[in-house]
């Protein structure tokens, strides 16, 4: 069966990457939810998808008693979307890059996740091969993904996800095909898809088998997969 991840939670209900997106996801029927995470400056994970926050400035150059009320931690945003699957994307910009950037984060994961019961439902990804190499280090038992960019080859960046331990691939959607997801399949690799909104398009990945597509609409991704809504078809 082909999940569908909330993409920033249900960014259609509230304001993407809040505990209110994340609970309307779940009400949504969700399966997973997709969400954004920076380190800021006294070592806090939290919940954002740009590097900056409006009139505050870089996340990395903040203390997280700086952060707005609406912008939670991590921990809160897992508390929110409990029981569904958490995808954990690792946001850098040049100030959070480099080898102590991505020690530093991989290990503040390591101490929240081990310290809680998510450890089984979340996969951590990146855009950075040696971020989410840096969490596989730290903490070999948590599924970890590499994201490609839309006209990256997906074939290659499969067989280096593959070469450096991670278990999944999470291409553009207009880069899967049959064949990347045979080959995926056949090295025991998960394909999550982002971030897919037409309903003929999802259900043409549905068809492929696919793990998850990350989506903004996840009614209609339910829909276009033959699922049944929460709380029938409203």
């Amino acid at each position: 069966m082909t999940d569908v991840f909330a993409h920033r939670g249900s960014c259609r209900s509230a304001r993407e990457n809040t505990v209110a997106a994340f609970v309307a996801a779940r009400d949504l029927g969700a399966d997973g939810v997709e969400l954004d995470v920076h380190l800021t400056a006294d070592g806090a994970l939290v919940v954002h998808h740009d590097a900056e926050v409006p009139g505050l400035g870089p996340i990395a150059r903040l203390a997280s008693a700086q952060l707005p009320d609406w912008l939670p931690s991590l921990g809160e945003a897992l508390e929110a979307c409990w029981p569904l699957q958490v995808n954990v994307e690792i946001k850098q910009d040049d100030a959070e890059t480099g080898p102590e950037a991505d020690k530093s984060l991989a290990s503040e994961l390591a101490r929240l996740l081990t310290s809680r019961r998510e450890l089984s439902r979340i996969v951590v990804s990146s855009f950075s091969l040696p971020a989410i190499d840096a969490v596989r280090a730290s903490m070999p038992s948590l599924a970890t993904a590499l994201l490609v960019d839309a006209p990256a080859g997906p074939m290659a960046a499969l067989e280096t996800a593959r070469r450096h331990g991670h278990r999944g691939l999470h291409p553009f959607f207009l880069s899967v095909d049959e064949v990347l997801v045979k080959a995926a399949k056949a090295s025991g690799m998960a394909i999550r898809v982002w971030t897919v909104d037409d309903p003929v398009r999802i259900a043409a990945l549905g068809e492929l088998d696919v793990d998850a597509v990350i989506t903004d609409d996840v009614p209609a991704a339910l829909r276009a997969l033959g699922r049944s809504l929460v709380g029938g078809d409203a």
